[in-house]
């Protein structure tokens, strides 16, 4: 069963991730060198979490998965919100935080990725 704590400590464990509250107080921020890689709304019974994506793959993770939809409050061509309702198997919720996060690494100017580079694991 993946719950907010098993998502709070996978995200916390990346390389370089900061947990953050930047706009409120209930939607926690996971960045990486200031740049968002997810967002969990804790304010929700239902738990979900918004995660960048390659567009392509965007399209065909929501065509494929009842519980894949377009980024709540949030780019819908590079965000998604995966709702943790069974459909989407856990598996792929942690690929899917893992794709995120790279995509941002990938997107990072040169100096920042040499700076993550050098922190520790």
């Amino acid at each position: 069963m993946v719950d907010i704590g098993v998502i709070t400590t996978y995200c916390n464990h990346k390389k370089g991730a900061e947990e953050t509250f930047p706009f409120d107080e209930v939607t926690l921020v996971y960045k990486v060198m200031g740049k968002m890689f997810a967002l969990v709304p804790t304010d929700r019974e239902a738990l979900s979490i918004n995660l960048k994506c390659n567009p392509e793959k965007a399209v065909l993770l929501r065509e494929e998965y009842d519980g894949i939809k377009p980024g709540f409050h949030m780019n819908k061509k590079h965000w998604n919100t995966i709702h943790f309702d069974g459909s989407v198997p856990p598996k792929l919720i942690f690929e899917l935080i893992d794709h995120s996060y790279d995509l941002v690494v990938k997107s990072l100017k040169r100096s920042l990725r040499d700076e993550l580079n050098l922190l520790k694991e």
